[in-house]
């Protein structure tokens, strides 16, 4: 008889304190005829620890099947844990393994894993279906994107409408889709444009836009679409807002999403006066995060902004957004410098998660992993899935790519990895790369923070009581840049791993790597000795991490 757990599935995208976990392990049997006793045993990790153990007696038999689980975990939050499924025989014997995980918040916002929804024509029926693939990736926010009537007049009484841009849309699909992504947990977010609007209502309003220096009105899509003075007060602000609490009014969405289109950075109102963008832009963040949390008092009410090309961060990033949202462009090009937006990122935002956009061709297999694995070890998230497996492959979501069952599988393990440990290295971790990248080295790699390729690129954060060390392969690498293509890393056999200057005693060091099908920890041997570390890991090939904890 040969046994497997092809997948564990979930009720919701995360878990609330107080709500049961409902897990779903799927079976399938092959080889034996009739029906056979076993046991399943659910263990349930809060990293390094034990937490609880169900034991249930199934009765196998060939073909497919699933088991139900129930557990009540802890009501602390954020918290990521560990399922470790196994299938045993009556007398012991190991039939079947599975390792997966989940995630208890008080917000998604805490530990956001933001998506997207582009599709939103009339007679669409799919909603549960596509918010069942979407629980399957943990994805616990969407933005919805494009959704609207125009840039000006989210809500029309035309069913269905049709859009700026052509397409045909229904309000019906939207609000169905709403409802499937609150039956899982799942918030749903209306994009907007905090300075757009149609041409049409640009020429009932033509004081009210953004001007050019010689006094034209600065024109974003040709025939299409004008921008529109975003200063506080401005006659566009306050129908802006006006749009804002009309939605929050009429549907069921959970807040609102902003973006803006990194330029202009300094305009001209119809009078001739310059400003500043980035300021008013700030001051639209808080004024709508106020109109949300009057409209959504006792919901899960959220706002978000789109920092196009990390701009204006400074500014942005400090207002009351609740997570960073950075739109990643030229000149940041390079694979570290997603962790260094990041990190940037935490530190102007005081501990706020942090969100990248950074579209690619799922085709780039490599790239996809190695991004979302620095993206993910330097403790924030990535807007990419959405739809039914689909893949952000540019700026205008409308034309996403479908991932490949086997890309889909990997970057499943990456999320699951990502939330089992996020207590160690997610948004709840601290920055501690600078302090640690000159300390560890690596027998037969290069290590060195100067390098921008061909390296294993060491990336840390540290908890209370842990410190990991994420290494991510790049050694074969022939530029290190994250739009243009990459070869699979040139894997690494096992190798030493010295960390120099480690002067707290180590109770223990665990490895894990969602690289493999078993994301659990392994004890690590070590040597401490003369104020270093010293361990040997299996392997490396795309994303390793060392997880050391604290005697003290």
């Amino acid at each position: 008889m040969t046994v497997s757990i092809p997948s564990v599935a979930y009720s919701k995208s995360f878990y609330k304190p107080g709500e049961p976990v409902q897990a779903t392990v799927n079976l399938t049997t092959s080889g034996a005829e009739g029906r056979m006793p076993a046991v399943l045993i659910a263990s349930f990790r809060s990293v390094s620890q034990a937490v609880a153990e169900v034991r249930q007696e199934i009765s196998l038999s060939p073909g497919s099947q699933s088991v139900d689980l129930s557990w009540q975990p802890p009501v602390e939050a954020p918290r990521g844990y560990g399922l470790d499924v196994r299938i045993e025989s009556p007398s012991g014997e190991l039939l079947a393994s599975a390792a997966s995980a989940f995630d208890v918040l008080e917000r998604w916002t805490q530990n956001p894993r933001y998506g997207f929804m582009s599709d939103f024509f009339p007679g669409r029926s799919d909603a549960a279906q596509t918010m069942s693939t979407l629980t399957g990736y943990h994805v616990n926010g969407l933005q919805f994107y494009d959704w609207m009537y125009r840039h000006d007049q989210f809500l029309t009484d035309q069913e269905p409408y049709v859009d700026l841009f052509g397409r045909s849309l229904s309000i019906k699909t939207v609000n169905a889709m709403i409802e499937a992504a609150h039956a899982r947990g799942i918030a749903a977010m209306p994009y907007s444009a905090v300075y757009a609007s149609s041409m049409d209502f640009y020429k009932l309003h033509p004081d009210w836009a953004m001007f050019n220096p010689d006094g034209t009105a600065h024109i974003f899509i040709e025939g299409k679409m004008v921008y529109m003075d975003p200063r506080p007060g401005s006659p566009w602000v306050q129908h802006l807002l006006a749009q804002f609490n009309d939605v929050l009014t009429r549907t069921a969405f959970d807040g609102i999403h902003l973006d803006q289109y990194g330029d202009p950075k300094v305009s001209y109102d119809a009078q001739g006066n310059v400003y500043d963008v980035g300021t008013p832009l700030a001051e639209i963040i808080n004024a709508t995060h106020d109109l949300v949390v009057k409209d959504r008092p006792q919901e899960d009410g959220a706002v978000v902004f789109n920092a196009v090309t990390n701009w204006p961060i400074e500014k942005v990033a400090p207002a009351k957004a609740d997570f960073v949202y950075i739109e990643v462009w030229s000149p940041y090009t390079a694979f570290v410098e997603l962790h260094q937006l990041i990190a940037q990122a935490q530190t102007l935002g005081k501990n706020k998660p942090v969100v990248l956009a950074a579209y690619i061709d799922p085709a780039m297999q490599a790239n996809a992993r190695l991004m979302d694995a620095i993206i993910f070890a330097s403790g924030g998230g990535h807007i990419a899935l959405g739809e039914q497996d689909g893949y952000l492959a540019e700026a205008y979501f409308p034309n996403y790519k479908t991932l490949t069952p086997e890309l889909s599988a990997v970057l499943k393990r990456y999320i699951e990895f990502s939330i089992r440990y996020q207590d160690v290295f997610g948004p709840a971790g601290r920055e501690a790369t600078p302090a640690w990248q000159n300390r560890i080295t690596i027998q037969g790699a290069e290590t060195s923070p100067s390098m921008l390729y061909d390296k294993v690129y060491p990336l840390v954060r540290e908890s209370d009581h842990f410190t990991a060390l994420n290494l991510v392969n790049m050694l074969g690498l022939k530029h290190g840049e994250w739009a243009k293509e990459v070869s699979t890393p040139t894997p690494l056999a096992a190798a030493r791993v010295d960390v120099a200057n480690v002067t707290r005693p180590v109770k223990r060091v665990w490895f894990a790597s969602p690289d493999g099908t078993d994301i659990a920890l392994q004890p690590l041997s070590f040597d401490q000795q003369n104020g270093a570390l010293h361990v040997e890991i299996p392997g490396l090939q795309f994303w390793d991490m060392i997880l050391i904890e604290w005697g003290d």
